[in-house]
């Protein structure tokens, strides 16, 4: 029973990291586009680094190693691709009024408000009313990918807790330091959105949430069925979720909102630190 106390706080620890991001993201003012387009960018770096280099070769080797060389390979690119497939049909499902990358021109907001082309300040109203709907619904998708992402790491931790405690203990420390920047991802957009911290903080905490929920699902219903080919089909899928998210979400939202060289010192600066986490906890 203490192997599982320990393993399950442990993944808690891991996955509540979030909420250290999210509080990372608040110093600074709400009008600042500059750290908004900074951020976004540096959250998009974090994200294709880590799928690219991370997930993505971590489902492959658990293919491989269950599927075979060529099969193996092949499963892996297939889910990783469907993965992008899956949010894409999402993002395409939501109707275009309402679908954060629909950008709308000021004469379809004339044409709905036929009172606003003669207001400029209610055109503006309108103009920032979508940017924060926009933002909103990003925010909202990275925190679902997020959690989906954290669902499998808290399973795998809470494993390697389980039967090996040393070892476990970098991984849930490289997956808290993974996951603060991760935090970040969720918050920002959500707070530059709704103006709230408590929203923002909120939904990048229940992200969070997702690593230990994932290590009592594992250790109560997952167990007896988990196997090493589904873990690395789901990484897969996971890892084509958050590169399409970066790159249709967060990197457009980071030049919309800033300079375009910004976002790419974001970028790049979100590559870094993930790359020199990974290397800490090798």
């Amino acid at each position: 029973m203490g192997n599982v106390l320990f393993a399950f706080a442990l993944t808690m620890f891991a996955g509540l990291s979030t909420g250290i991001g999210s509080l990372l993201a608040f110093f600074t003012k709400k009008s600042n586009t500059k750290f908004l387009a900074i951020s976004l960018g540096f959250s998009a770096g974090v994200m294709i680094y880590v799928s690219m280099i991370e997930i993505f070769a971590k489902a492959q080797h658990s293919l491989v190693d269950t599927l075979g060389q060529g099969k193996g390979a092949w499963v892996t690119v297939i889910a990783f691709f469907g993965g992008m497939l899956l949010i894409g049909v999402i993002d395409k499902l939501v109707p275009s009024s309402e679908n954060p990358h629909e950008l709308h021109s000021v004469e379809e907001l004339n044409e709905a408000h036929p009172e606003a082309g003669h207001h400029a300040e209610q055109i503006e109203r309108r103009k920032e009313a979508q940017k924060n709907k926009k933002l909103l619904r990003m925010g909202m998708f990275t925190a679902l990918a997020i959690a989906i992402h954290n669902f499998p790491e808290g399973l795998a931790t809470f494993i390697a807790a389980l039967h090996e405690p040393q070892i476990a203990i970098p991984i849930a420390a490289a997956i808290a330091v993974h996951n603060i920047p991760e935090g970040v991802a969720v918050s920002v957009p959500i707070y530059y959105a709704t103006g709230s911290k408590k929203k923002a903080f909120m939904y990048s905490f229940l992200s969070g949430l997702a690593e230990p929920v994932g290590a009592l699902a594992g250790y109560l219903i997952l167990m007896p069925f988990m196997s090493e080919t589904l873990m690395g089909v789901v990484f897969a899928m996971v890892a084509g979720i958050m590169v399409f998210i970066s790159l249709d979400e967060l990197l457009p939202s980071a030049r919309e909102y800033g300079e375009h060289h910004l976002s790419i010192y974001g970028l790049v600066g979100g590559m870094v630190v993930m790359a020199v986490s990974l290397l800490l906890f090798m």
